[in-house]
């Protein structure tokens, strides 16, 4: 008989924004918002639980978190910075299994099926993770396990901060059922659109429908769609292999028009790319922005640099550059990507990068 997989979702809590407080007392009670410049187009990285309080959330714009809490503190992201507390935390979850699968510098996917002595069960281990994670760096992670990635991704957000959310096998159903669908893996604002035309707003009645009617209405997805709402999901976790290219794309739920909106969607893009990039080492020579206009027609412009990068400033500038070579303004756009490809080894830099909001200009 299989043994029935352990898995892990670590995701640190307002990483970003855990980091200043844990080293500068006077930001513990305060609200706190990592991003970009608040009286310019930036956005909003993260920010502490105080200032969520007040609406603040990731990837909204920086002017509107100002005006949402004008008291905030705002910091510009010191990635490097970040990043050495990232490899720390990634050595510890190292130390209980060698299958660790980052998924950005604040959170990876743990295997740890064939790795529960001597802790005993998949909790303990997890028990085990917080504790050293916050005796050795003085910050939290919350913790979400079952035996899938798609459920023990969603329980990591459930008891944030500082939580263990623990969904056994037989809990999967009843766990999934009241959800939304947007918490599913891959459910963006188009598909909860196609969704929602079609009557399903749930987990639940998702998973009341036929793979025939999900398949005919979103293809091959609705059919992993079908797998999903019944917990099934046999992705592994794998330690990361050679990429050849990072990138991020949106479908949006309306047609943007707005060419400063569009903008300020790459830029936050960019932002997500460079991440991936830090969290993988990894710098590249060549920006591609993608366009799809509401015909469906898709162009992309690519361009290569002197030099390999990872700076999110850099990223958003090219992005929004090339974005100027198609016909985006002129005509509304329905996605957006930003890929970074020609891809290099980061170790030995020392870069302080600017993420989320570089004043470079488009």
């Amino acid at each position: 008989m299989e043994t029935e997989r352990r898995i892990l979702h670590c995701d640190m809590d307002s990483f970003f924004a855990a980091v200043h407080m844990r080293d500068e007392p006077h930001l513990r009670e305060v609200p706190l918002v990592i991003g970009g410049d608040p009286d310019g187009r930036g956005v909003v990285s993260t920010a502490n639980y105080a200032a969520r309080e007040y609406g603040i959330h990731s990837a909204q714009p920086a002017a509107t978190a100002k005006r949402l809490c004008p008291h905030a503190v705002f910091l510009r992201p010191e990635l490097e910075r970040y990043r050495r507390e990232s490899r720390r935390i990634m050595a510890i979850f190292r130390e209980f299994t060698e299958i660790v699968e980052p998924a950005s510098l604040d959170e990876a996917y743990l295997e740890v099926t064939d790795r529960l002595a001597p802790y005993g069960s998949a909790t303990a281990v997890a028990e085990a993770i917080r504790s050293r994670v916050r005796e050795e760096t003085g910050l939290t992670v919350s913790i979400g396990v079952s035996s899938s990635r798609l459920v023990a991704k969603i329980a990591s957000d459930w008891d944030k901060p500082d939580g263990l959310t623990v969904v056994r096998p037989e809990r999967v159903p009843d766990f999934l059922a009241p959800l939304p669908v947007r918490k599913l893996h891959g459910v963006g604002p188009a598909t909860e659109e196609v969704l929602a035309g079609i009557g399903i707003a749930t987990v639940a009645e998702l998973r009341d429908r036929s793979r025939e009617q999900l398949a005919e209405a979103l293809g091959q997805f609705g059919l992993t769609l079908h797998d999903f709402a019944r917990g099934i999901d046999p992705r592994p976790v794998g330690v990361p292999r050679e990429r050849k290219s990072l990138g991020v794309e949106d479908t949006f739920q309306r047609d943007i028009e707005e060419l400063e909106e569009m903008d300020r969607r790459l830029t936050t893009m960019a932002g997500h790319v460079a991440e991936q990039l830090a969290a993988r080492g990894l710098r590249g020579r060549t920006v591609t922005a993608k366009v799809r206009f509401p015909d469906f027609r898709t162009l992309t412009r690519s361009q290569t640099l002197e030099g390999a990068t990872a700076d999110p400033g850099e990223i958003g500038a090219w992005a929004r550059r090339l974005l100027r070579r198609t016909e985006a303004g002129q005509r509304p756009v329905r996605l957006l990507g930003v890929t970074v490809s020609n891809l290099e080894d980061a170790e030995g830099t020392a870069e302080q990068f600017s993420l989320f909001g570089s004043q470079t200009k488009g």
